[in-house]
């Protein structure tokens, strides 16, 4: 069977810990920042490509589920499972562990390919198209995240 992508690890700063004696919520999303930004670069548009392509991928939408706390020196790391996807857009969905390997938190997200000369969505680059549809079936082989296409509410 086929398993998501590991694609990011961390540690918990003291400069992320809140009042609270935790992870502040606003650290969870810095952390799933920097996984996405790794996970960009492995499909081929780290910095030099995307200047060279003229092409970016931006975030549109997020949803953050916070299962367990975290504090201060702990390891996270930062698991990658491709959802769904076309020709300019990603459904993405990541999931963090700690060092025991518990789920404490996940990131549900959709992001757009945008030209950066036109400022505007367009299709992947095709060497970029070419690897996401690689991955896309593989992760079609998993099973759907429990916290996947969840609606905030009572």
């Amino acid at each position: 069977m086929a398993q998501s992508s590991l694609i990011h690890k961390e540690r918990v700063v003291s400069e992320w810990v809140d009042y609270n004696g935790h992870m502040n919520d606003a650290a969870y999303a810095k952390v799933f920042s920097q996984a996405a930004d790794s996970f960009i670069d492995s499909l081929g548009l780290d910095e030099t490509a995307r200047s060279r392509c003229n092409y970016t991928i931006f975030t549109l939408e997020t949803h953050l589920c916070y299962l367990k706390e975290v504090h201060e020196h702990e390891k996270l790391s930062i698991e990658f499972k491709l959802l769904d996807s076309d020709a300019k857009r990603l459904h993405t969905f990541l999931s963090m562990t700690n060092s025991a390997e518990e789920l404490v938190a996940t990131s549900e997200q959709m992001w757009m390919g945008m030209d950066t000369a036109k400022g505007k969505p367009a299709p992947f680059p095709q060497a970029v198209g070419e690897t996401i549809e690689a991955l896309s079936v593989l992760h079609k082989e998993l099973p759907m995240p429990k916290q996947a296409g969840r609606r905030i509410g009572f």
